[in-house]
């Protein structure tokens, strides 16, 4: 719940858009329900799920996008949270069919790299998690066409975090296109970063755009 009226509070979430789940165990989960106010949501309005996606616990129906939440969990053994949320300028970015680039902002390339875009499947349809399934792997956020993002992570903490620092990057990469000019870390500086990570990205920092 306090991750749902954070993401209202800063804009991230409008009404009943967005879900956020946590995993409970490595075959269960908590999800957020459908079409209530994500920002007025109680613990018993929470819905406890199966991996296969089964109604476990709770007198809800879960949120429509579980399918997508799913898709992350089975492919990520290490993700414990997925926040699924409406960021305005970085869904400006999904509607305009561009990714966010990992090689501009430093936190941006410490916290997810690359936030690529999936291809535009009808939300709320399995045809939305076979569109996203090929990114899951290798990255840690994306943006989705004429949709929203979903950021995901070990803790809930993070995958908040994740999403947050998206729209904020989108803020500032579209301000500096006002200005007239994006600067790309090199290389070398790329490498400097994920040496304090400790660890390489998952996936390439290079946007294309």
């Amino acid at each position: 719940m306090r991750c749902c009226r954070a993401l209202w509070q800063a804009g991230l979430i409008a009404g009943a858009d967005g879900n956020v789940s946590v995993r409970l165990a490595p075959n269960r989960l908590l999800v957020t329900p459908r079409g209530l106010l994500k920002a007025e949501l109680t613990p018993d309005d929470m819905v406890e799920v199966g991996l296969d996606g089964r109604h476990l616990t709770g007198s809800r129906r879960a949120s429509s996008e579980l399918d997508l939440h799913l898709r992350v969990y089975r492919r990520r053994p290490d993700c414990g949270a997925v926040v699924h949320a409406h960021p305005p300028t970085a869904t400006g970015f999904a509607v305009a069919g561009e990714s966010i680039p990992g090689d501009v902002l430093p936190e941006i390339t410490l916290l997810m790299g690359q936030v690529p875009l999936v291809p535009y499947a009808t939300t709320g349809t399995p045809a939305l998690g076979d569109a996203a399934e090929p990114f899951l792997d290798r990255h840690d956020a994306v943006l989705l066409a004429n949709h929203g993002a979903l950021a995901w992570g070990p803790t809930l903490d993070l995958a908040q975090i994740r999403m947050e620092s998206l729209e904020h990057a989108a803020r500032i990469l579209l301000a500096a296109r006002s200005l007239g000019r994006i600067t790309r870390l090199t290389p070398d500086q790329i490498h400097a970063l994920e040496r304090l990570r400790g660890t390489p990205r998952h996936g390439p920092t290079d946007s294309g755009d």
